[in-house]
């Protein structure tokens, strides 16, 4: 039999040690030995921490390899699928528009993307890394395959970072240096000294260790006074999957308690109680239920799936033989071993046979071995990495520049979903150095990303670029100016840098503080219970924005013509509102108000020695006849179809009398309302349609989505793998080759959803 796995990663209890010495020990010669309380409950002894030699010896001590060959395999297969997905392989084309002017945001300003051929080359080495880890198959080197290209894409673009993709590129780490190919492997079958051998205990403590990391700072994270208040993510109170507590709750406490307060006792409570026999079950349960739940809530791509495959972990790390075993005997040729038969490793550290009660538990095992460099080695590194790991998430008094209202950049601090962002207003201003002209840009030009409005050191990478770009639109030596309003947690809109700054030319350091960062307005946060009364007074057409501003500042805002009822409404301090094209001004005190034209600018100048606060209350009223129209054509419809209306139609209303799917009525449709509530119509159906249908029909729909994303990542990679070979081909080869790759399923069109919301969606300020 083999040791029983210890930790610091593991904690075992004792039920199954007891029923295993009982099972082994001889009937007459052999009592067991009284194991501690400490070692009963955690697996090891206090000997076992008293000097560094105990210590060496634990982590190192043999362990089943079944365990960590199974989370291996499904890590790799789940990489695998990540490649073509989050990473990008199947819109790799889109994602690095190769030769077309575009701003970038690699960490280190040298990195840039290969061409664009070279980077489907990289992509596929990466899957092919992924792959061979997958199936245990020259693994040292297949893991160096994918955490090489991992990490060169991952430092690529820090707009595509996230705690789950930093928490692939560890895991990837960790698996290169573990003897992860010692179980259900393809250089088990290869090389037969390594095939079911032990592995050192350090391999199972390394990644407990980081998943307990990942839910615990999490959770410390949440302790954050804006989760536990409730204002993080108050809205995934609304979403289908919490209908259930809806029965018992109404929606302000199942944000409160089952979203938030779930969420924080969940992240900080599940690392421990995993490792404990007697709440593994339960934690079991909640774990795979909240991931599963995670998986419908946000778009994470493998994130859920990888960490339900973590989950055994935890367990036994003999669990696989033990459920294997239950298979039938015909399938054992293609399923995991589950003989208890372990060859010895010299990777691990075997002590001595003390006594005879260590007989039958040591008989599988290796002679004593002896203390090795590598086995100090690898404990010098557990510890290493795990205090590393525990220092990151706080490290940000050392890079203070990437500080912004929030710690650092997001991705390696695991505070997942703390903060959610709101942005009302971005504009980027331009100045020819020379002829002094100003102009505006359009946010978001030469990129792909929006990231760049929340991160100081991207908006300094993005003004940067800007200016490298604009001379050949002769604007020369170009000063940039952005003025960005951002609300974080549900609190007022209000400016993240300072507008007055150019950032071409502002000082910026990886190590020192942003000069031009504005403060977060954290005194203002109690007005968020307000907001919450004013906005509960409002009707179903009236929208309403919390702006706060700076002294000395002002916001130039343009009303649009659909905002026809549009006032501001001044909670605190004082401004001067301007009417531009009228040349009029009027101070505003806390209390008055003002209407603003629509279709016109205006400036509103916070004139108070403190910060202002002050609402826009507008009501899209083309929507409002819009929809007033649909509601009239709705009605006049339902009489045709049952028979009630008596009057003739006019021509321009025949239309209405087809059926709903009938996509001709809705083109020779003449009136541009009925043709677009014929389309409404329609859309709605289908909607309605695909929310009620059965899970076989979803599944398929599902299968058959992906399958056409993955196909167009292979067939580009093969055309990219032609081009790098062969040369390029013809012109008109190569765009029937990329038509080939871009053909979709039969009846693709756009999400109904989203283009039912485009259509009816009302105008920003």
């Amino acid at each position: 039999m083999e040791a029983r796995d210890a930790t610091a990663g593991a904690f075992v209890g004792t039920d199954r040690e007891k029923k295993s010495a009982k099972k082994d020990a001889a009937p007459k010669a052999v009592t067991p030995q009284t194991k501690s309380r400490m070692e009963k409950i955690f697996g090891f002894k206090k000997e076992d921490l008293c000097c560094w030699e105990s210590l060496v010896a634990l982590l190192n001590r043999p362990t089943d390899p079944a365990s960590l060959g199974i989370f291996r395999c499904l890590f790799g297969l789940l990489m695998a699928i990540d490649v073509t997905q989050e990473r990008g392989l199947s819109h790799l084309d889109y994602k690095y528009l190769d030769g077309a002017p575009v701003c970038r945001f690699p960490l280190f300003n040298f990195l840039e993307p290969l061409p664009l051929d070279w980077m489907y080359l990289v992509y596929l080495v990466m899957f092919l890394g992924a792959l061979g880890i997958m199936l245990g198959c020259f693994y040292r080197l297949s893991c160096l395959m994918f955490i090489s290209t991992y990490w060169y894409i991952f430092f690529l673009d820090k707009t595509a970072w996230n705690n789950h993709s930093y928490l692939y590129g560890l895991i990837g780490f960790q698996l290169a240096i573990m003897d992860g190919n010692r179980y259900w492997s393809v250089d088990g079958l290869r090389k037969p000294s390594i095939r079911n051998a032990h592995v050192p205990l350090w391999n199972y403590t390394l990644l407990r260790t980081q998943i307990f990391i990942v839910y615990f700072i999490a959770g410390v994270k949440k302790l954050d006074a804006d989760w536990v208040e409730g204002y993080s993510m108050s809205y995934l109170a609304h979403h289908w999957l919490f209908d259930p507590f809806k029965v018992i709750l109404p929606v302000e406490l199942i944000s409160l308690l089952v979203v938030h307060g779930g969420g924080l006792v969940l992240d900080l409570t599940a690392g421990y109680l995993l490792f404990f026999d007697a709440t593994r079950p339960v934690v079991f349960f909640f774990v795979s239920y909240f991931h599963c739940m995670n998986s419908q809530l946000f778009s994470i791509g493998m994130f859920s799936y990888t960490m339900l495959a973590t989950s055994p972990l935890f367990c036994y790390a003999d669990w696989p033989r033990r459920f294997f075993a239950r298979f039938p005997s015909f399938l054992k040729g293609v399923l995991p071993l589950t003989s208890a038969e372990i060859q010895p490793s010299t990777s691990c550290l075997y002590p001595e046979i003390r006594n005879s009660s260590e007989c039958r538990e040591t008989q599988n095992l290796a002679k004593p071995s002896k203390l090795r460099f590598k086995h100090k080695l690898g404990a010098v590194f557990t510890i290493l990495y795990i205090a590393e790991q525990f220092f990151m998430p706080y490290s940000h008094f050392i890079t203070k520049g990437y500080n912004n209202w929030t710690n650092g950049l997001y991705g390696y601090s695991w505070d997942m979903m703390v903060h959610s962002r709101s942005h009302q207003h971005v504009k980027i201003t331009y100045k020819d150095g020379k002829t002094g002209e100003i102009g505006y840009l359009n946010p978001g030009v030469f990129t792909q990303s929006r990231r760049w409005k929340d991160h100081g050191d991207m908006l300094k990478q993005y003004a940067t670029c800007l200016s490298g770009l604009l001379p050949h639109y002769n604007i020369s030596h170009p000063e940039i100016y952005f003025d960005i309003w951002v609300s974080i947690n549900e609190r007022f809109q209000q400016r993240i840098f300072d507008p007055r700054v150019d950032i071409v030319k502002a000082e910026w350091s990886p190590f020192k503080t942003n000069p031009w960062l504005m403060p977060l307005l954290v005194d203002l946060s109690p007005w968020r219970t307000k907001f919450q009364e004013i906005e509960g007074n409002l009707d179903n057409q009236t929208e309403i924005v919390f702006i706060a501003d700076f002294p000395g500042l002002q916001l130039e805002n343009f009303v649009s013509k659909d905002l026809g009822n549009t006032s501001i409404h001044v909670l605190q301090g004082q401004v001067n509102v301007e009417i531009v094209d009228e040349k009029k001004n009027s101070t505003l005190q806390p209390g008055d108000q003002i209407q603003v034209p629509a279709g016109a600018y205006h400036k509103v100048y916070t004139v108070s020695e403190s910060p202002s606060c002050y609402m826009y209350v507008y009501v899209n009223t083309t929507e409002t006849v819009l929809l007033q129209n649909f509601t009239k054509l709705q009605e006049l419809q339902e009489r045709i179809r049952n028979g009630t209306e008596t009057e003739p139609l006019p021509p321009e209303l025949q239309p209405l009398m087809a059926a709903d799917d009938d996509k001709e009525a809705e083109v020779n449709a003449t009136d541009p309302v009925v043709q677009l509530f014929l389309k409404r119509q329609r859309r709605m159906k289908e909607v309605k349609k695909r929310r009620e249908a059965g899970v076989l029909e979803r599944l398929g729909r599902f299968a058959v989505k992906k399958y056409y994303t993955i196909r167009r990542g292979f067939l580009m990679t093969a055309i990219a793998i032609r081009n790098l070979v062969f040369g390029l081909p013809p012109v008109e080869q190569l765009r029937r080759e990329v038509a080939f790759a871009n053909m979709k399923e039969p009846e693709a069109e756009a999400n109904p959803d989203e283009t039912l919301r485009n259509e009816v969606g009302h105008a920003e300020l």
